[in-house]
């Protein structure tokens, strides 16, 4: 049998549903930048993007995208807050929907239907010891790959490189909240004023918290920020011979290939 996949589908009154086809419209008006780029990222016309622009602001009353004059290309269109908090909003009801479907696993035991695999994605856990979330600064689309900032704090940025094909499965523009996924031996340290240069596109300072020895490796809390911490694991030799202890600046040193982005 076919999986199974539940959506959400929100209607008004003389106005055209919205469904996860438009909503991924206003992704991508989000992360292009203008309402003809849109079109052509998604392989429609410009008047069906337009159009579908229309029926959402028809929907919600308000709009949701609005026209950006002057810039290098001659303006174009952003997302208002409005619509960033449609996109969010839809998001997490096809969140609980998924939850609701998978609180139904009982009834369908027997019937040869299983939610499992529909809606492991939803649940998915991860050993990645190190979450921060933010939201999307910016996005540079290349060839192949594309890199996304990530705004921690006011001051604190990572930069991630993810396929441009997941760029678009996870709905990344400008203004959508994300969480940077860090696996803790891919956190480098080394004290702040010896951190040499280096081709790591991520580099955050901060003061040491806390030092876990182990038998062989020690578990190193690096705070960068008020209430947002780097777990790094590091060889007992390198704490040694780095000076690694509470209280010590040092500067975490990330590849950007080495960032996962989740989206709620």
């Amino acid at each position: 049998m076919p999986a199974l996949r539940a959506e959400v589908s929100l209607a008004g009154p003389d106005a055209a549903p919205l469904g996860h086809a438009r909503v991924r419209l206003l992704e991508a008006v989000g992360r292009e930048g203008s309402i003809s780029a849109a079109a052509r990222a998604m392989g429609v016309t410009y008047k069906a993007a337009w159009d579908g622009v229309e029926a959402i602001n028809n929907l919600v009353g308000r709009p949701v995208v609005e026209a950006r004059t002057g810039g290098k290309r001659g303006g174009g269109a952003r997302l208002t807050d409005d619509g960033i908090r449609l996109i969010e909003a839809f998001h997490r009801l096809e969140a609980e929907l998924a939850a609701s479907f998978t609180r139904l696993e009982a009834e369908l035991l027997g019937t040869g239907i299983s939610s499992a695999s529909v809606m492991w994605g939803f649940f998915m856990r991860t050993s990645a010891r190190n979450a921060l979330r933010g939201q999307v600064a910016e996005v540079v689309d290349g060839a192949v790959n594309a890199e996304v900032t990530l705004a921690i704090t006011d001051e604190i940025r990572l930069s991630a490189i993810i396929t441009r094909d997941s760029l678009r499965e996870l709905g990344l523009f400008p203004g959508r909240q994300a969480t940077a996924l860090i696996k803790a031996p891919f956190v480098i340290l080394a004290p702040a004023g010896e951190a040499l240069r280096t081709s790591m596109g991520n580099r955050l300072e901060g003061v040491i918290t806390r030092v876990e020895p182990g038998a062989v490796n020690a578990e190193v809390s690096l705070e960068i920020a008020a209430g947002k911490t780097l777990v790094s694991i590091v060889t007992l030799r390198s704490v040694e011979r780095l000076g690694l202890a509470p209280g010590v600046r040092a500067c975490a040193l990330i590849d950007a290939s080495n960032i996962i982005l989740a989206v709620n």
